[in-house]
């Protein structure tokens, strides 16, 4: 099974915009930065280029874990490798090969993997740090959209 990395790079430029849109003061910034405590003085103090370039390229590394999570076919081409011609594997492509391949389907995985791995990590990280439900909420709840938007891009474009 062959990667579709036009895809992939698509879906890393998600948290990105799902970023632009869920951390603007208009809708869950303020109450981000209040939680986080994080101030506008903090803000200008940023070099943005070397924010956004390595979120870009962790991104492209998330998308490339996504793309496995989301699409099951690719456990299948993982056990034969590196007899990609087997009959076996062959049959069971022919017969399986787009079952799930689906928008739907790749965002309730996406959802999922926030929820049970993004959720845990965040979470705990943020009870070290004293941090607040309401922060924990805000940062789970934009991985929650962003992993099922990246999840459905990935799965569903075949």
């Amino acid at each position: 099974m062959e990667m579709n990395f036009l895809a992939i790079v698509v879906a890393a430029i998600v948290p990105l915009v799902i970023g632009a849109i869920w951390y603007n003061p208009k809708v869950l910034g303020t109450a981000w930065m209040k939680a986080s405590g994080m101030t506008e003085e903090k803000m200008k103090g940023a070099n943005m280029g070397v924010i956004f370039g390595v979120t870009l390229v962790l991104s492209f590394l998330l998308a490339m874990t996504v793309n496995g999570m989301v699409i099951h076919q690719i456990s299948a081409s993982q056990i034969v490798y590196p007899n990609m011609e087997a009959e076996t594997y062959k049959a069971f492509m022919a017969e399986f090969g787009n079952a799930h391949r689906n928008f739907r389907h790749g965002a309730l995985h996406g959802a999922i993997g926030a929820i049970f791995f993004v959720l845990p990590v965040l979470g705990i990280n943020a009870l070290f740090e004293r941090k607040g439900w309401k922060y924990i909420l805000i940062n789970v709840g934009y991985w929650v959209v962003t992993l099922a938007i990246m999840g459905s891009i990935l799965c569903g474009w075949k």
